[in-house]
């Protein structure tokens, strides 16, 4: 809404905590109406919730009355003055239509459409009440069982509805740390055995999950989950269709990589081949999102690489210090650097007269000379200066 000088309005069309115009006016216990976040946001967060106008103290979940007469008028105030229109608010979801919903689940499947339909419109006021009446619990449950029964039926609807309320709130992360193992166990499955629109519904959900469980449990993540997730990267390739699952499967590595065994686990389902051979397949026509991918790769490369077991990896796969010389300053300072970065590793710890014959070669020496001439940032040309330090790279 445009924004309006406060002697323009009547004075009782403003919020008395925000002072802005009412866009859902809602009446409180003491008689006094507020704009409905306002108000929800002070009962939430005050330390000793009171009415900020009476002082009459209110319980945290108050019940707040719509003021539909007071809309109207500030509806009408609004088209009279050429202001927007306030859009009508959302009522209160029935938590009883919900439960009703998710007992018909078994009973009736157009429940799950009808649910799918909540979840999708939800604002994050409804979105806590769908949490609080289990809709979570069940979701999970039914993805459960849509593995154990090698089943897609409402698969797609379930993870739909979950990431569409998802939320890192309590319930969805007590549903999600309680079933933790066979969670995953039902995307690694997903991931490897459904329909390309149902993986990439997974490999979303993981994304999800991944952030808000915790440490030890990331930790236990089974190498059949990183071979799953990596073979995303495999099928969507370069294709600018794959770029969200391919950003999603980047981004699960990327969360999960420093937990643990990990990084071990991810090179060892040969994760490195399948990063080198994604680079080749972006080398294509650009894509505004191609960049974010790349960059996203050469993270990942990069922490793969800080240890002897992934630059092992890399310096076997023959493409591999090519690609890192042909991004040299064709992409972003971020590649730069993660290049620079990981040329520094191998130079100094994996130093031999063919990796060094391999990189002028290809002319990786003379791309790391370029930055220097180029007009790059200071701290990466410092950090190539470093790279003369070691003996393999005297040049």
């Amino acid at each position: 809404m445009d924004q309006v000088h406060e002697d323009e309005v009547p004075q009782y069309f403003l919020c008395p905590i925000s002072l802005q115009i009412m866009k859902d006016p809602v009446t409180a216990a003491t008689g006094i109406t507020y704009d409905r976040d306002s108000i929800e946001r002070w009962l939430k967060t005050a330390a000793d919730p009171v009415c900020p106008v009476t002082k009459q103290r209110l319980a945290r979940d108050s019940d707040l009355t719509p003021n539909h007469t007071l809309r109207r008028l500030i509806q009408a105030w609004c088209v009279a003055n050429a202001k927007d229109r306030i859009p009508t608010p959302k009522g209160p979801l029935a938590r009883t239509h919900v439960r009703k919903l998710l007992r018909g689940l078994t009973v009736y499947p157009a429940s799950l459409d009808q649910l799918l339909a909540l979840a999708a419109a939800s604002d994050d006021q409804h979105k806590v009440v769908l949490a609080e009446c289990g809709v979570p619990k069940a979701m999970v449950s039914l993805i459960i069982t849509c593995y154990k029964e090698k089943s897609t039926v409402g698969l797609d609807q379930a993870m739909k509805i979950l990431a569409a309320i998802w939320a890192p709130n309590s319930e969805i992360k007590a549903q999600v740390e309680q079933n933790f193992d066979a969670l995953i166990d039902s995307i690694t499955w997903i991931l490897n055995g459904t329909t390309e629109a149902i993986r990439n519904l997974g490999i979303l959900l993981s994304k999800h999950i991944v952030k808000v469980v915790s440490s030890s449990l990331v930790e236990r993540l089974k190498p059949e989950f990183f071979k799953a997730v990596v073979r995303i990267l495999t099928l969507s390739g370069g294709d600018a269709t794959g770029m969200v699952p391919t950003k999603a499967a980047l981004r699960v590595l990327l969360d999960v990589c420093q937990h643990g065994r990990n990084k071990f686990k991810i090179i060892e389902v040969n994760a490195i081949f399948e990063l080198i051979e994604l680079e080749w397949a972006q080398l294509g026509p650009a894509h505004p999102d191609k960049r974010k991918i790349i960059e996203l790769g050469y993270y990942l490369l990069d922490q793969l690489c800080s240890c002897a077991d992934g630059r092992a990896r890399f310096l076997a796969h023959s493409g591999g210090i090519a690609i890192l010389s042909k991004r040299i300053l064709r992409v972003s300072p971020v590649v730069d650097d993660r290049v620079v970065h990981i040329f520094g590793l191998i130079s100094k710890y994996s130093a031999t007269k063919e990796v060094l014959q391999e990189m002028l070669a290809v002319g990786a020496v003379s791309k790391l000379c370029m930055i220097l001439q180029a007009d790059s940032a200071k701290y990466l040309k410092d950090n190539v200066y470093l790279l003369t330090r070691y003996p393999m790279l005297q040049f």
